[in-house]
């Protein structure tokens, strides 16, 4: 009897550890359920804001070298991925600015209309060269345009853009992500108008900042200046419009 006691005793110690076994088991899954069932979502706390305003992925240091010449000295963006990879295969748009542009594009499908093309301008290069960028989203193929700046963003006028604002009655150029709207004849012609998707250019509208073409953006040493718009040569101005118009997406940066 005595020894069935302790046979008893010693089944129930056991039994008792297995128990507070499987329980310390089930706690620790539980915690671990709790804090890390959900990936963490990709946010603005994972991304770095650029100089320009914009955000973007992955941090990209401002270049100071750089001439503005095509692709010159941009070989610190992260390649495109395989999706995209066809695009620009001339290498004419800097590739920081086109990736930003793509990435943006992938992750704001939903408002964009216009899937047929993407346009780029590179404020950081001299205004006498063809620093606003089509790309056809098809072929890959770009086409290369002069585009003015404002004339309070190159107070020098030396041709060089320095300084952007988001004020109205600034005659300043906005740098960051648009979308472009309807068309209108205006006082310059036929117009583009514009909307800005940035902190660096929410008043865009507000402002009139459009795109329209203008005698004083013509080939030579240095172009004329808006008051803020990115105006283009009158040649290729109804071109350039019919292929944006209708909520195709823009990224103005002067930021490799």
């Amino acid at each position: 009897m005595k020894q069935s006691k302790h046979i008893y005793q010693a089944v129930m110690s056991w039994s008792r550890l297995i128990i507070m076994a499987a329980i310390s088991v089930t706690v620790m899954q539980n915690t671990a359920f709790a804090s890390g069932a959900k990936l963490p979502n990709v946010s603005a706390n994972n991304s770095t804001n650029a100089t320009d305003g914009t955000v973007v992925t992955t941090k990209i240091p401002e270049k100071t070298s750089g001439s503005g010449s095509g692709n010159t000295g941009t070989g610190s963006a992260p390649p495109l991925s395989d999706k995209y990879s066809f695009l620009d295969p001339g290498h004419e748009v800097p590739a920081t600015l086109l990736s930003r542009a793509i990435n943006y594009y992938e992750t704001h499908l939903n408002v964009i209309a216009n899937k047929r093309v993407i346009g780029v301008i590179d404020f950081k290069q001299h205004n006498s060269k063809e620093r606003f960028y089509i790309i056809d989203l098809n072929t890959g193929h770009v086409d290369k345009y002069l585009v003015a700046h404002g004339k309070n963003s190159d107070p020098d006028y030396d041709g060089n853009a320095t300084i952007f604002s988001n004020t109205s009655g600034s005659e300043a150029s906005s740098v960051g992500f648009y979308l472009t709207a309807e068309t209108y004849e205006g006082n310059h012609g036929y117009s583009l108008k514009l909307d800005g998707l940035s902190n660096t250019n929410s008043n865009a509208r507000s402002r009139s900042i459009v795109m329209h073409p203008a005698d004083y953006v013509a080939p030579g040493s240095k172009i004329g200046r808006s008051w803020g718009c990115p105006a283009v040569e009158p040649r290729y101005s109804v071109q350039i419009i019919d292929q944006l118009k209708g909520g195709a997406l823009l990224y103005a940066s002067n930021v490799y």
